[in-house]
């Protein structure tokens, strides 16, 4: 590393020359963005009392291309452990983690352990922090017992299946003092802050609108009754939710890791509107700074098949009001991407040409991450008495640092929860087609049980939370 090799002189003493490595790695990490981790290499190559142990809970598509890949490049942290309830992908997870650390080091490993439930993973006491990269009905209750069960979790987005999920959780983290970070990995990408900075400082004036382009789903054939396969312990992949024949097209592939089914059927997710909604209306809220509240009116329709397996929303557009005087629309016929517009202006941001997985949509010809109605909105600069957001270059690095640090990540718990539950908000009007009347400091509507009675489900012994 160059800041050691810089360091380094010979009239220090190996400690003396440690302290000094560390101090310039941590100052220079803060100055430049990057995850204040510091490699293994500065301590003695794994030293079991800094590095971080992590145990990966679901190894599907999200898990093999983003989150395990996204840890296992850091030096302070290694997976030793993998779980799922499906037993062959939990047994092709062990390969693939061991063959990638094999590589790495030049020598055979063999450092993985396999697990199909993931409470027996949670009793391990070596593993210090586990990745959550179940399908969304899960992803509350396996957060609420890792959190109990003293580990720090990096859980996919959306933070939960219903707003009350979401508050059990919330509060559960809280009382733990564990570290959460949503997977709401748009934070970590510069374009998105820049543009959030921008629009806080006035840059295009007023921010009056803010609107939301989303992808959409297909509509689904009607699919049969098909044998559970052997390796899937079907019934705990249905987890709290009812109980439904198994066909693959509900699951996930037995041959491969494509998109699975479960992402277009509403008994296991809301749809786009919380798959990606999750991520451009949590950066939209960065830039509104209503990051710890969420809208007070909602209203809009959606297009449901009726028919077919796959029953999330289609074509849909929704409009919300905040507190602020603020509008925001959502629609899957605008452009994939956040715009905001301003009394002054617009800024437009976007993915570009980055995805998570392979399988990710992306918009044919949309590359430009940044746009704005003035070329000179884009090189403005954020002076240092202006408002400065919370910086990461790498989602994964943060949690590790946050780990470190005892410090809030960049998406932590209360706001990935706030950015759910507006999601979730908007399915609740589509469903019930007019305007519903939201109270953020309550997290109820006001004078609505119809829709107060959609902030839950009915949940399903044992797995109930």
């Amino acid at each position: 590393m160059y800041l050691t090799q810089t360091l380094m002189k010979k009239d220090l003493s190996r400690r003396k020359f440690i302290s000094q490595s560390l101090k310039g790695l941590v100052t220079t990490s803060a100055v430049l963005g990057f995850p204040t981790i510091v490699p293994s290499s500065v301590f003695g190559k794994n030293a079991p009392s800094n590095r971080i142990n992590i145990g990966a809970i679901g190894t599907g598509r999200i898990s093999r291309g983003h989150d395990m890949p996204g840890v296992w490049k850091y030096d302070e942290a290694k997976i030793i452990g993998v779980c799922d309830v499906d037993s062959k992908r939990a047994n092709e997870a062990k390969i693939l983690v061991n063959e990638y650390y094999s590589t790495k080091t030049g020598k055979p490993y063999d450092g993985v352990t396999v697990y199909t439930d993931y409470k027996e993973l949670l009793q391990n006491k070596d593993i210090d922090a586990v990745l959550v990269s179940t399908p969304d009905h899960w992803h509350a209750r396996i957060a609420i017992d890792a959190v109990k069960a003293k580990k720090d979790v990096y859980l996919q987005k959306p933070a939960s299946l219903t707003i009350e999920e979401g508050r059990a959780l919330t509060n559960a983290v809280k009382k733990s003092k564990r570290i959460l970070q949503i997977g709401s990995q748009q934070r970590s990408s510069p374009q998105f802050r820049y543009a959030a900075e921008l629009v806080r400082n006035g840059r295009i004036g007023d921010l009056k609108t803010v609107y939301v382009g989303l992808p959409g789903d297909p509509a689904g054939e009607e699919e049969p009754e098909m044998p559970v396969p052997p390796n899937l312990n079907y019934d705990m992949w249905l987890g709290s939710t009812p109980e439904v024949y198994y066909t693959e097209k509900r699951v996930h592939p037995q041959l491969d890791y494509g998109r699975p089914g479960w992402l277009r059927c509403e008994q296991f997710g809301a749809g786009m509107i919380t798959g990606w909604g999750s991520h451009h209306i949590d950066s939209a809220h960065w830039a509104m700074n209503t990051e710890l509240t969420g809208p007070v009116e909602v209203s809009g329709w959606a297009e449901f098949p009726q028919s077919g397996l796959w029953d999330v929303h289609g074509r849909f557009q929704t409009e919300a009001l905040y507190a602020n005087g603020v509008k925001m629309i959502v629609s899957n016929d605008l452009p994939n991407g956040i715009k905001f517009e301003g009394t002054n202006g617009w800024i437009f941001v976007t993915r570009g040409n980055y995805t998570a997985t392979a399988s990710d949509p992306v918009a044919p010809g949309q590359v430009k991450p940044l746009d704005a109605s003035d070329p000179k909105i884009l090189t403005s600069v954020i002076e240092p008495n202006e408002v400065h957001l919370y910086e990461s270059t790498d989602h994964h690095g943060n949690w590790l640092s946050s780990i470190k640090s005892r410090k809030d990540p960049i998406s932590p718990i209360e706001i990935g929860h706030r950015s759910c539950s507006a999601c979730l908000i908007h399915h609740i009007a589509m469903k019930l087609k007019r305007k519903v009347y939201w109270d953020p400091d309550k997290e109820k509507f006001n004078n609505d049980d119809e829709a107060n009675k959609m902030l839950s489900r009915p949940q399903r012994s044992p797995y109930k939370i």
